[in-house]
C-alpha cells in the first residue's frame, strides 16, 4: 500500500510541477509581453500623433521649431516598433497588426508628412496648407484604425493568457487538493495498518512482559503480527527462560546460604560458648593449681636448702631439676593466667597518656635496665582511647624482650616513638638487639612459639601473643619491620582520637612523630649509682634511681655478677605480665 501512495503521490507532483511551470510561463506572458505592448501601443499612436501635430504647425506657421515634435516623434517611433517587434515574437496575429501600422505610418509621411514639409520650406505656409487636405486626414484616420485593430489584437492575446493563467491555476489547486485528498486517506489507512499491524502486538507483547516482571517467571511470552515482532517477542521470552533459571539458581543459592548461615550461627554460639569455657577453665585451672604449685616449689626448695651437698651429686642435680620445673610451670600459669584475662576482666575505656604510661614501664623494667646498663628512650607520645593497665602491660613486654634479646657487649638500647597514620596512631620499639629473621615474623605472636631454646632465653614464649592479643583488643594491628637494618622493630597501631585527627588534618600533619620531633627529649641526666644495687622482681622500683621515672632517657649500669633481671619472671601476671616472650 505505501508503493502505491508513493507512486500516485510522485505522479501527481510531477504534474503539479508541470502546471505550476505552465502557470508561471503565462504568468510572466502577462507581465512581461501582452501588458507592455498595450503600454507601447498606447505610446506608438501618442508620437504618431506627435508627429501629425508638428506637421501641422509648421504648414501654419512656416517655423521649423514647429518640426520639433515631428522629429522626435519619428525617433521615439523607431525606437518603440524596435521594442513591440521584440516582444511579439510569440504572437504572429500581432506582428502583422504591427507591421500594417507601420506600413500605413510610412505611406503618410511619404504621401502627406514630407510633401507639406517639403512645400512649406519651399513656398511657404500656404502651400503646405494647401497639400492639407481631406484625404490627408483620411489617411492618418487610417493609421489610427490599424493602431486600433493593433491594440484589439494585444487585448485579445492577454485575454488568452489570462485564460490560461485560471485555467493553470484552477488545475494546479485540484491536484493539490487531490494530493490532499490522497496524503488524508494514506495517513487513515496507515494509522489502521500501525494499530492493526504495530500498536496492537506492541501491547500485547508489552501487557505479557509486565506479568513476566510481576513475578509470573513461568508465562511464556507468545508473539503476533509482522516477522520482526515475532523474532522480538522469541529473544523476550528466551530472556525470561533464562531469567527464570538465573532466579531458580539464585533461590536455590540463596536457601543453601541461609542454611550454611544457620549452621555457622550454630558454629560461632559453640564456639562463643567453647571460648567462654576456654577461658574459665584456663582461669580455674591457673588460679587453682597456684597452690599446689606453691607447695611443690616449696618443698623442693627446702629439700634444696637442707640437703644440698648432703646427698650425692646426682641428688642435688635431681632436686635443681625439680626446683626449676616447679617454677617454669608457676610462671607458665602466671602468664597463661594473665593471657585469659586480658578483655574479660575490663575497667572501661579512658584517656591514656601514653608518655605517663611509659613512665610506669620504665619504673617496671628498671630492675632488668640496671643489670644490662640498658637505655631506654621515647619520643612525645599521644593520648589514646584505652586501657592504662593493658598498655602498660603491651610496652613491658615489648621493652622486656628488647632488653632480654640483646647482643653481646653492645650497650642496649630501646627507643618508643610514635607517628599519626590515617586516623591510627603507629607506635614503634626499637632496639639494637640480635634481630629477626624475615620468615620468622609472623610466628613470634604465636602464644607458646620460641626460636630459641629456653636455656639460651629463658622464657614461657607467650609475651608477644599477649601483645597481640591487647593490641587487638584496642582495635589496632602488630607486626614486625623486616626492613630495619639493625635490631627489632615492633610496631602497632592504636585508633586516634577524632580531634588528634583533626588536628593534624588542619595543621597538614599525620605522618610524623605526634610530637614533630624525632629525637627523644631528655628530662634528666643518667644516673650512675657508686654501689651495685641488688636486683629485684620487674616492677619494682629502686628508690635511688628516679631518672627512670620522670625522665625520657633512662640508663642504669649494674654489676654483672647477679642473675639477669630480664630472666626473672613476674610472679604477679595481670597488669605487668611476662617478661619473657622467645623470639
Amino acid at each position: 500500500m505505501l508503493s502505491v501512495v508513493g507512486v500516485l503521490l510522485v505522479l501527481l507532483a510531477g504534474a503539479e510541477a508541470v502546471v505550476a511551470s505552465q502557470n508561471r510561463q503565462f504568468t510572466n506572458a502577462a507581465l512581461t509581453e501582452t501588458g507592455p505592448l498595450r503600454v507601447q501601443g498606447q505610446e506608438l499612436l501618442s508620437v504618431l500623433l506627435d508627429q501629425e501635430t508638428g506637421v501641422r504647425g509648421y504648414a501654419v506657421s512656416g517655423d521649423r521649431v514647429d518640426l520639433q515634435p515631428y522629429d522626435q516623434g519619428l525617433r521615439q517611433e523607431r525606437e518603440v516598433l524596435a521594442t513591440m517587434t521584440e516582444l511579439t515574437d510569440d504572437y504572429p496575429d500581432i506582428s502583422q497588426e504591427l507591421r500594417l501600422v507601420q506600413e500605413r505610418a510610412e505611406q503618410w509621411r511619404r504621401t502627406v508628412a514630407e510633401p507639406v514639409i517639403a512645400a512649406t520650406g519651399a513656398n511657404g505656409p500656404a502651400a503646405g496648407q494647401a497639400l492639407l487636405t481631406d484625404e490627408a486626414r483620411q489617411q492618418f484616420d487610417g493609421i489610427r484604425d490599424a493602431i486600433e485593430d493593433l491594440q484589439a489584437e494585444i487585448l485579445t492575446a492577454r485575454e488568452r493568457v489570462v485564460s490560461e493563467i485560471e485555467r493553470t491555476g484552477d488545475l494546479l489547486v485540484l491536484l493539490l487538493v487531490f494530493a490532499g485528498v490522497v496524503v488524508a486517506v494514506a495517513g487513515a489507512l496507515l494509522l489502521f495498518s500501525l494499530e492493526k499491524m504495530v500498536v496492537r502486538p506492541l501491547t500485547s507483547l508489552a501487557s505479557q512482559v509486565r506479568e513476566v516482571a510481576d513475578g509470573d517467571y513461568q508465562h511464556r511470552i507468545a508473539g503476533s503480527g509482522p516477522p520482526e515482532f515475532l523474532a522480538l517477542a522469541e529473544d523476550v521470552d528466551s530472556m525470561r527462560q533464562k531469567i527464570a533459571r538465573d532466579l531458580a539458581e539464585v533461590r536455590e543459592a540463596r536457601e543453601r546460604i541461609e542454611w550454611v548461615n544457620s549452621q555457622l550461627q550454630k558454629q560461632a554460639e559453640e564456639l562463643v560458648r567453647s571460648n567462654r569455657d576456654l577461658e574459665q577453665f584456663a582461669y580455674v585451672a591457673s588460679h587453682d593449681l597456684q597452690e599446689p604449685l606453691r607447695k611443690v616449689a616449696s618443698f623442693c626448695q627446702l629439700l634444696q636448702r637442707r640437703y644440698a651437698g648432703k646427698l650425692d651429686e646426682r641428688a642435688d642435680q635431681y632436686i635443681a631439676f625439680a626446683v626449676d620445673g616447679a617454677q617454669r610451670m608457676q610462671r607458665l600459669i602466671n602468664d597463661l593466667l594473665a593471657f585469659s584475662r586480658i578483655g574479660r576482666l575490663t575497667t572501661g575505656f579512658t584517656d591514656v597518656d601514653m608518655n605517663k604510661v611509659m613512665e610506669d614501664v620504665a619504673g617496671q623494667t628498671e630492675p632488668a635496665r640496671q643489670y644490662v646498663d640498658a637505655e631506654l628512650t621515647w619520643s612525645g607520645l599521644p593520648v589514646i582511647r584505652g586501657e592504662e593497665p593493658l598498655l602498660t602491660n603491651l610496652l613491658v613486654n615489648l621493652v622486656s624482650n628488647s632488653v632480654k634479646f640483646r647482643r653481646p657487649d653492645v650497650t642496649p638500647k630501646v627507643h618508643v616513638s610514635a607517628r599519626l597514620v590515617g586516623d591510627e596512631w603507629e607506635i614503634s620499639c626499637q632496639d639494637n638487639g640480635i634481630g629477626i629473621e624475615p620468615e620468622f615474623a609472623d610466628k613470634i605472636f604465636v602464644i607458646f612459639q620460641r626460636l630459641h631454646s629456653k636455656d639460651a632465653y629463658p622464657g614461657t614464649g607467650i609475651g608477644l601473643a599477649i601483645v597481640k592479643k591487647i593490641v587487638e583488643y584496642h582495635g589496632g594491628r602488630v607486626w614486625v619491620d623486616t626492613d630495619t637494618a639493625e635490631g627489632t622493630a615492633i610496631r602497632f597501631t592504636l585508633p586516634a582520637r577524632a580531634e588528634d585527627v583533626e588536628a593534624a588534618a588542619g595543621t597538614g600533619g599525620g605522618d610524623g612523630d605526634s610530637s614533630g620531633a624525632d629525637a627523644a627529649s631528655v628530662a634528666g641526666e643518667p644516673v650512675v649509682d657508686d654501689a651495685p644495687a641488688a636486683p629485684g622482681p620487674v616492677g619494682a622500683g629502686s628508690g635511688d634511681d628516679d631518672a627512670g621515672r620522670d625522665g625520657h632517657v633512662v640508663r642504669q649500669p649494674q654489676p654483672r655478677d647477679a642473675t639477669d633481671p630480664a630472666d626473672t619472671p613476674s610472679g604477679g601476671g595481670g597488669a605487668t605480665g611476662t617478661k619473657e616472650t622467645a623470639r
